[in-house]
């Protein structure tokens, strides 16, 4: 009889019970929840780092590009993160030394001219060596390349896969060939190049800078554009590949109305295990899996599914992974990092209902 190794990569939950990680190498060790702080009192330099926030937090792809920074700095050289947005999360763990938050420069609000003229106090105050930031479609990638067209002294690489203290590489010729240069001072950082898992934790003080206070002030966006925000579009319309928030039915999900119910008043996309899919309640292309598609949400909660290894494959990337299941020894129990034990369709309408509560009690408080 087959045991499942009990030395296998895991993670301690929150009600201490110890969870195999399906997803993680089992020859990986779980590293000690207990990191050493490292700290830079005497520091002579400065490693800047530029990223907006979603919602208050950091994506993966931000927390790689601090890593990044936290990797390249030496003992007596500070990692400054400058935050563009809303900052609810603790960044003790991604490698930052001090912190300066600007709520007003969200990503969703396009304001070019007052956020580079914020970067430019804060670099023509701190002098860094180098300036890290993510190149990515939510504003960082477009920022990043008005920064290297108004510093034009500086040296600047975009989407580097590679790097080190003398070097950057990205690819060319459609993934062919690596081109090499020196490391220039400007870096954009593609994603996934660079392990997010640091070894030790950082202080990430938060700074408040008078310099980009001031700046902020003084600017405004006066230019022969228009900004007309953000257009939604319904969850539905979105490809599963692109979702960032994503309710997944499978077999245990008997009453499919009230499932596409709790997924619209949540306004999140709809997926579905192969199972579900085979069986006729969705369409092909709501599978995910393996022979389906892979996705990548922040948020993804699973109903109903029991969690085949090829499901698992699919949601690999997924940040949180929630889970409604009757067998609490299913293996999607184990990868999900909050778990509801109970009857599905009871627990959706329970949801719904909550829902409706909370958008009424929205709307009284803005009324």
């Amino acid at each position: 009889m087959m045991r499942i190794n009990p030395r296998r990569s895991a993670k301690i939950s929150a009600a201490g019970l110890k969870r195999i990680v399906l997803t993680a190498p089992a020859n990986v060790e779980t590293p000690h929840p207990h990191k050493p702080l490292l700290t830079k009192k005497n520091s002579k330099a400065h490693v800047l780092v530029i990223a907006h926030s979603e919602r208050g937090t950091l994506n993966d792809h931000a927390r790689q590009t601090i890593a990044a920074a936290a990797i390249l700095a030496d003992a007596e050289t500070k990692v400054l993160a400058l935050i563009l947005g809303e900052l609810t999360e603790d960044l003790t763990s991604a490698g930052a030394d001090e912190i300066i938050v600007l709520p007003e420069l969200d990503f969703e609000r396009f304001q070019p001219k007052l956020e580079l003229a914020s970067i430019s106090a804060v670099i023509e105050s701190v002098q860094p060596m180098h300036i890290f930031m993510p190149d990515n479609a939510i504003g960082d990638g477009d920022l990043g390349r008005r920064l290297i067209a108004s510093q034009r002294t500086k040296t600047a690489a975009t989407q580097v896969v590679e790097f080190d203290a003398n070097h950057v590489a990205n690819f060319q010729a459609g993934g062919t060939l690596l081109a090499q240069s020196a490391l220039p001072e400007i870096i954009l950082l593609a994603p996934n190049c660079v392990d997010a898992h640091l070894p030790f934790a950082t202080s990430a003080e938060r700074s408040d800078s008078t310099v980009t206070n001031q700046t902020s002030a003084n600017q405004t966006e006066t230019s022969n554009y228009q900004d007309l925000g953000l257009q939604t579009i319904a969850a539905t319309e979105i490809a599963l590949e692109e979702a960032d928030f994503i309710v997944s039915a499978g077999n245990g999900v008997q009453n499919v109305a009230t499932f596409e119910s709790l997924a619209h008043a949540l306004e999140a996309s709809i997926g579905a295990s192969r199972v579900a899919v085979d069986d006729g309640k969705f369409a092909r292309d709501k599978q995910i899996g393996a022979s389906g598609k892979t996705v990548s949400a922040s948020a993804y909660l699973a109903i109903g599914i029991s969690g085949a290894v090829q499901h698992l494959q699919g949601i690999k990337d997924c940040r949180h992974v929630i889970a409604i299941n009757t067998d609490a020894s299913a293996p999607m129990v184990k990868r999900a990092d909050l778990t509801v034990i109970g009857d599905a369709e009871e627990i959706m309408q329970t949801l719904i209902a909550l829902i409706a509560v909370a958008k009424l009690t929205k709307l009284k408080v803005a009324a």
